[in-house]
């Protein structure tokens, strides 16, 4: 201290208190870290988009289902309780579940008292014992999956309807058949042959057109008469629109989140983005797919207009979450290309009903 220097008065404990300031943040930090997160709280199902997902679709379940087939229940039940504190590997679904938590918290920073957000619900025909299992394994992964049905070996179809679902994947396709029968929106979900990266912030979905977002009404004129007369055809009713198919539902629940984000002048940053990807061609079919979606009120972030040309290549570009299709030919392309393709069940091509991907003639649609 110089000659003449005044020390200025410090207050009592503020040396102290400065000192110790870094040391309680380290205390919080470590006791935060301690402390199990708090998942989000379930929105009320009659407010909430619901995907009903079974566990063979959420994880692998490969080597449980070869022990129930050939062993018996009994023996895959004390299989799963030997194993339960094993998390699952994650299943063709896990993307895109993952992607529909990654907009829900995305939904929850701009709307924080909404219930108009996705809501999960586990689906499966498991005996309650399992349970734990499929616990442990969503704990694992970090999932906000609150909701479980868990019917026993009994079909768990009778269910959806009460969770208000808006679209429930399976890998049992004879579940996915009695769900659409049921009016449910619904697809046998598969896992690509390799994979591919996919977006971590944007969840992508992509439809066909005839026999899933539309009804089947071409695609039976396209067998019945060919594709010469499915263009006059669709040329003479371009402006009526065609029927609902199973999934426009799910489009219009998609679309009413979407602007959500648009509302907020986040139309290019949604983090939801949809695409139509049909055989039709653009110049003597495309008119009345657009504007039917128009007469709907809905539409589609992208149109790609494939004239007949395979899906594969196109998908790989896009790389969603999940394709829907109608016919296992162009389920079978999707995979080969390393897209999760899911099964549509409905229409004229079901006849006869195939339960696995299998290459096949496939029309104009």
């Amino acid at each position: 201290m110089e000659p003449g220097e005044t020390r200025e008065p410090r207050e009592p404990g503020r040396g102290a208190e400065t000192a110790a300031a870094p040391r309680w943040e380290e205390a919080r930090t470590f006791h935060d870290n301690l402390a199990p997160k708090k998942k989000p709280k379930s929105p009320k199902p009659q407010n909430a988009v619901t995907i009903a997902v079974s566990s063979r679709a959420l994880f692998r379940m490969d080597e449980e289902q070869r022990i129930y087939t050939e062993q018996g229940v009994e023996e895959y039940v004390r299989y799963q309780l030997e194993h339960e504190n094993e998390p699952f590997n994650p299943g063709p679904a896990f993307p895109f579940v993952k992607a529909l938590e990654a907009v829900n918290r995305r939904l929850r920073e701009l709307y924080p008292e909404s219930e108009d957000i996705f809501d999960i619900v586990l689906v499966t025909n498991n005996h309650a014992q399992v349970g734990v299992r499929l616990i442990n394994s969503i704990n694992h992964y970090d999932l906000s999956i609150e909701r479980f049905c868990m019917t026993g070996g009994n079909s768990p179809i009778c269910y959806l309807k009460a969770y208000h679902t808006n679209l429930y994947l399976s890998a049992d396709a004879e579940k996915v058949q009695e769900a659409i029968d049921e009016g449910i929106a619904a697809a046998t979900i598969f896992s690509p042959s390799r994979d591919v990266a996919v977006s971590q912030s944007q969840l992508r979905v992509a439809f066909d057109g005839d026999a899933v977002l539309f009804s089947d009404e071409s695609e039976r004129i396209v067998k019945a008469h060919g594709l010469d007369r499915f263009f006059e055809h669709e040329k003479a009713h371009e402006n009526k629109p065609l029927a609902q198919g199973p999934l426009k539902g799910f489009l219009e629940a998609l679309g009413r989140l979407q602007k959500k984000f648009y509302s907020k002048g986040l139309r290019l940053e949604c983090p939801i983005r949809t695409y139509l990807v049909t055989a039709r061609s653009a110049a003597s079919s495309g008119a009345r797919a657009l504007k039917t979606l128009r007469s709907w009120g809905l539409e589609t972030d992208e149109a790609l207009f494939l004239a007949g040309a395979p899906k594969g290549p196109l998908l790989e570009k896009i790389r969603p979450h999940i394709f829907f299709d109608d016919q296992m030919f162009h389920v079978a392309g999707a995979q080969e290309m390393g897209t999760v393709a899911a099964h549509v069940p409905y229409g004229v091509a079901q006849t006869p009903r195939r339960t696995t991907p299998t290459k096949q003639a496939t029309s104009a649609l």
